[in-house]
């Protein structure tokens, strides 16, 4: 190490549990972020402080304002940019020694396998089934330990999976993904500001000591916060002996489409509705959401229409969408169980036509 890394770690260096050389073995670690959002956030600023080798982030998103309550890896400045920019400049400034890797990309099955298997550690920072999944199913196949955060409203959970060292991995724990819809997201469902900040500290943590070596990582163990009860509390998880994944009898040897298994059907992005609308498509666009939410704003001018989908013809050409794509993901589920053949859902919903269509148009 130089003398300018001897001086910025010396906090670590006074540690008996970390010295020279537990910084030495990070400085020749890699962690893969994913998610530069709520979690990730304070993940790549304390992972990055700490004096990693190599830090990986993967984001495909842009901030939003709305982003800033919580996400404070970007600034007022920042809104409108990419959040790997935003993130690249911000981690650079943290600590220059480390080596920020940036994966500008939607981690899904073609390529997660790539990324997954360059890093010793993957911390996961989203915030839906189909990448959860994902991310287990390939730390699994690789043998690499997966720290899992999640957070909803003013409760969190942090666990580290890897069945390489006995623990279990998520599957264990959730063996199926709930129905489309049923779990708001953070746009429907809302999030304490300082939430993720205390998740993802704790996952910065149980990286760390991951990598040092050092205390009882949370292998096999669920820890479960409580913002307004200020409580954490333990609950003990094994090896699930029926787990597809890391049971005796597992059946997944690679990675599926995990949209399709998460039961989310067929999706348009917003702006490539927008550009066959100019071409003259015309499907009925359904928004199913509250009669207050359509006042705030809506998609009339392009033909949407609130209602019941039960009303419909079963054969019309459907575009359903709601605020974010979670309600209108469980409708379009709904509606493809009754026998609609021909629904599509509006990926991202409103927040994501007024960020990638309309920047004029309210959110909310």
């Amino acid at each position: 190490m130089t003398s300018e890394e001897l001086a910025r770690y010396a906090r670590h260096l006074n540690l008996p549990e970390v010295g020279r050389q537990g910084q030495e073995r990070l400085k020749q670690s890699s962690v893969l972020m994913i998610g530069t959002g709520g979690l990730g956030s304070p993940l790549g600023l304390y992972l990055a402080a700490a004096g990693l080798g190599r830090l990986g982030i993967v984001d495909f998103d842009r901030v939003d304002a709305s982003n800033l309550q919580r996400q404070i890896l970007h600034g007022t400045k920042d809104v409108g940019r990419s959040k790997i920019d935003s993130a690249l400049e911000r981690l650079h400034d943290i600590n220059p020694f480390v080596q920020v890797e940036p994966y500008e990309t939607a981690l899904v099955a073609a390529n997660a396998m790539e990324i997954v298997s360059r890093y010793d550690v993957v911390v996961d920072g989203t915030d839906n089934f189909p990448t959860r999944y994902l991310v287990n199913d390939a730390c699994v196949l690789l043998g690499k330990p997966n720290v899992y955060g999640s957070i909803f409203r003013f409760e969190g959970q942090v666990s580290v999976f890897d069945p390489a060292r006995g623990a279990p991995c998520y599957r264990c724990l959730y063996p199926e993904p709930p129905p489309p819809g049923m779990v708001p997201s953070c746009a429907e469902g809302g999030v304490l500001g300082v939430l993720p900040g205390v998740i993802g500290t704790l996952q910065a943590t149980e990286t760390l000591k991951l990598i040092l070596g050092v205390g009882e990582p949370l292998l096999g163990r669920l820890l479960l916060f409580d913002a307004l009860a200020m409580s954490f509390n333990q609950l003990k998880i094994g090896r699930s002996p029926d787990c597809r994944l890391c049971g005796p009898q597992a059946s997944i040897r690679e990675l599926v489409d995990y949209r399709q298994f998460c039961g989310l059907g067929e999706e348009i992005e917003p702006e490539d509705f927008a550009r066959r609308w100019a071409e003259g498509w015309r499907p009925l666009l359904l928004d199913v959401r509250s009669p207050q939410e359509w006042e705030l704003v809506n998609l009339s001018a392009f033909g949407a229409r609130l209602g019941d989908w039960r009303e419909l013809d079963p054969e019309a050409e459907i575009v359903v969408h709601c605020k974010s794509g979670g309600r209108s993901a469980k409708a379009q589920a709904e509606m493809q169980a009754a026998g609609f053949r021909r629904v599509v859902n509006l990926r991202g919903g409103i927040l994501a036509w007024a960020d990638r269509v309309d920047p004029s148009m309210k959110k909310y």
